[in-house]
């Protein structure tokens, strides 16, 4: 016999970024529990609205399996004295069974005998279980929380009635004040209280108080209506999927409508417009047959067509009064020029412990032009991306960034092309925030990407000099997916790139230009930064599915180069399942356990000091590859390791290393540590598991 068991949590309105996870959230660990607590079931549903978290789990099993198992005890010399009698030890294995003495059998395993003892654990049933699922509902975690009345109890929303059913059983429990039962609630304008009379009716019923709790399903019903308007009306609705899951989030019973706007606001450009209506109001924009934006809205409202035509004027009125204020900015902005806006970053803090935005931008003008220049720039590049330092965050103090913050860097490109710049600098202008998430889109531009690397790591390196260093989770300036940005425009443009290099460089600038660095400590926290770099280089590496031990391995290169790193990582885990792997990174490994004992740092080899022919036929080898180093890609260094191998072990098969003379063995130390600085540039291949 299966059951049906239906579990909702309601709550008072859910961010409508909250919605879906918190309800994958909960499926995931009502199946959890139940699993835990051995009763089996066919399968989990999840719902979810703005007020609602819930799952209907079918076929779950009647009771749980029961457990008959074999316990091991003491060993029988330590169960029973030599009288026969038994030990307090087994007394106490017994009663921790649940089992007495009589029970007792002895099995031998290696030659010693051990007690044992069989036991049978009855499952209980799964209403007697059920009542622990307060736990689940306890244990879930959200990214706000929020106290109310006067509990200390924290959740993501306020619950306000909690439902749990067993066929057509409530299942007691209580959170708070909250006890659980039978009724729901239908929409909160439209709908009223229902009771439940089993768990089949869940679905139904709430429908019938418009409410529907397939979250699925809702979002299926806004397509469906979005492409009945776009073909009744002959226009093409740009169903962005971000948007259409937050809407989703926000509404119960979904009505789609439409509404307009006067036709002059088109002047304003188009990411104005888009962003006006995506990111304020949540509409869908459209576009004519020819791709233009039209002077119209699609939305979408929590209710039915009721009044829908009040709606409509409602939203046309607060888009109307948005898109005022932005054909205002804009056209304000443009009576002011680029150096008058870049004049008043010297009065905008960057941040109080580090300085104004204008001192930062003078900062990333130098550190800019040094890894242009590192790079490969050429002298009309370095020249474009001087102009484009000079002025790329002017954007900030315009009136339309102000209103609308997401359009920084997308304004400053739109406004230093109609003041007059190259095309190029304007690009670079928008591309220097990039990538503005983990997976996010990268800069186009050699210009752009260069301005990117520097202003994220003029970023870094300032907020870790004066110890706002991220901690956990806790990066309230976003530094990690700066550095991982850093990471992924380096790998993309296949860029040479020492984080360390730059480093260096702004200790230097920090000296000729002390004015800059007047609140900050530079250079005390390189060996940190490195380290908070490295780690995004990992998670890059991770992403790309590379092996743990490569990834630890290759982040300990003593070339801090991040593209040699990413190239070294795709070398070693293609050579991982190589015959003679084993035995090259073996040999390797041989050799720095020795190198490490050398306290020298002038690695010289003196031949006349060579006494076999194995020590003079590596010499010969390595000396050729030391001329041949600079130029070896990660993939020829492997390949070369891999064939000196054999004069390795050869080597070691007839030398004695830490000899008594100290300037032959001193000697044998350098040739070893030349070996293992060739192999530092790959990584420390002793992190390699070859197990």
């Amino acid at each position: 016999m299966t059951h049906s068991f239906l579990l909702e949590i309601g709550l008072e309105e859910i961010p409508a970024h909250v919605v879906t996870p918190s309800q994958n959230q909960l499926a995931k660990r009502v199946g959890d529990f139940l699993t835990e607590q051995r009763l089996s079931f066919d399968e989990i549903k999840a719902f979810s609205t703005p007020r609602r978290l819930a799952v209907e789990v079918t076929g779950l099993a009647d009771k749980q399996a029961d457990i008959q198992e074999e316990a091991k005890g003491p060993a029988k010399k330590i169960a029973m004295d030599d009288e026969g009698n038994w030990s307090n030890a087994a007394k106490g294995f017994v009663r921790g069974q649940g089992v007495t003495t009589d029970d007792i059998t002895f099995k031998e395993l290696k030659g010693v005998e051990y007690v044992y003892v069989n036991k049978f654990i009855a499952g209980k049933s799964a209403k007697d279980i059920l009542v622990q699922i307060k736990d689940v509902i306890e244990a879930m975690t959200f990214p706000t929380m929020m106290h109310w009345a006067n509990y200390d109890f924290k959740y993501v929303r306020p619950i306000r009635w909690i439902v749990a059913l067993l066929d057509s059983d409530v299942i007691p429990f209580s959170i708070l004040n909250i006890k659980s039962g039978r009724q729901t609630q239908g929409h909160r304008f439209l709908g009223e209280a229902v009771d439940l009379a089993s768990v089949t009716e869940y679905v139904k019923k709430l429908e019938e108080q418009y409410v529907i709790v397939d979250s699925n399903r809702r979002k299926e019903m806004i397509r469906t209506q979005i492409a009945n308007l776009e073909n009744n009306q002959d226009w093409h609705i740009i169903l962005d999927e971000d948007l259409l899951e937050e809407v989703n989030n926000l509404v119960e019973y979904p009505t789609v409508f439409s509404g307009h706007f006067d036709k002059k606001y088109l002047d304003i450009p188009d990411v104005v417009l888009m962003t006006s209506m995506k990111d304020h109001q949540r509409f869908f924009y459209v576009r004519g047959q020819n791709d233009e934006i039209l002077p119209m809205f699609v939305s979408v409202r929590n209710g039915t067509e009721a009044n829908i035509a009040n709606v409509e004027a409602g939203n046309e009125k607060v888009l109307t009064a948005r898109l005022e204020d932005a054909a205002f900015f804009y056209q304000e902005d443009q009576k002011q020029t680029i150096n008058d806006y870049v004049e008043r970053l010297k009065n905008v803090t960057f941040h109080d412990k580090i300085g104004s935005m204008s001192e930062k931008m003078e900062r990333v003008q130098l550190m800019a032009q040094i890894i242009g220049k590192r790079l490969g720039l050429n002298d009309h590049e370095l020249s474009l991306l001087q102009r484009t330092s000079e002025i790329y965050k002017f954007d900030l103090v315009t009136g339309m960034v102000g209103e609308f913050s997401e359009l920084q860097g997308i304004m400053g490109e739109k406004y230093a092309l109609l003041m007059g710049e190259n095309p190029t600098v304007a690009q670079a202008i928008a591309e220097h925030y990039m990538p503005i998430s983990a997976d996010g889109k990268l800069p186009k531009s050699k210009i752009g990407a260069v301005l990117a690397i520097a202003d994220k790591l003029d970023s870094i390196s300032s907020f870790f000099s004066v110890g706002l260093i991220p901690t956990g989770s806790n990066d309230p300036y976003a530094l990690r997916r700066q550095a991982f940005g850093i990471v992924r425009i380096v790998e993309d443009r296949q860029w040479h790139f020492s984080p360390l290099e730059v480093l260096n460089d702004i200790k230097g600038l920090a000296t000729i230009h002390p004015d800059l660095f007047t609140k900050m400590t530079v250079g005390e926290n390189d060996k940190d930064i490195l380290s908070f770099v490295n780690d995004r280089m990992k998670q890059w590496l991770s992403n790309k599915n590379v092996s743990y031990d490569v990834i630890e391995s290759v982040v300990e290169s003593t070339d801090a180069d991040l593209l040699v790193m990413s190239e070294a990582a795709v070398t070693l885990e293609n050579h991982k399942n190589d015959k003679d792997f084993k035995e090259t990174v073996e040999a390797i490994n041989r050799v720095l356990k020795l190198a490490d004992k050398n306290e020298a740092t002038n690695l010289v080899v003196e031949q006349v000091l060579l006494d076999n022919t194995a020590e003079k036929d590596l010499f010969e080898r390595v000396e050729i590859i030391q001329s041949q180093l600079a130029d070896l890609t990660s993939e020829k260094l492997y390949t070369t390791l891999s064939e000196i191998r054999p004069l390795i072990e050869n080597y070691f098969d007839q030398t004695m290393v830490m000899v008594d003379d100290t300037k032959i063995k001193n000697n044998r130390l350098n040739q070893l540590s030349l070996i293992a600085k060739m192999s530092s540039k790959l990584g420390n291949l002793s992190k390699l598991n070859i197990k």
